[in-house]
């Protein structure tokens, strides 16, 4: 199991498309991933859940991936993030 901070820094934080971008991103791992925000914790893959976090700009979650492809999950949507949802090729 891997877990790992991050800062939401795009302008719109994880709302609507950004948020489809992540789960959509989640979505081409076979691990088991979680976010975290505050004393929350949603399945990475569901789009509801993400939203349901009501992350914005410059809040701090958390990332937990179990599995096969752990630690790829976690570099991989952690890139996505780092890079303001950039990167809609999945």
């Amino acid at each position: 199991m891997i877990t790992k901070e991050v800062k939401i820094s795009n302008a719109i934080g994880l709302h609507a498309r950004p948020a489809t971008f992540f789960i959509q991103k989640a979505n081409t791992y076979n691990s088991t991933i979680w976010v975290e925000k505050d004393d929350r914790r949603v399945n990475a893959k569901s789009l509801l859940g993400v939203l349901s976090l009501g992350i914005a700009k410059g809040m701090t979650i958390v990332l937990t991936a179990e599995g096969q492809d752990e630690e790829l999950a976690i570099e991989g949507l952690t890139k996505l993030i780092d890079t303001g949802f950039e990167e809609q090729l999945f």
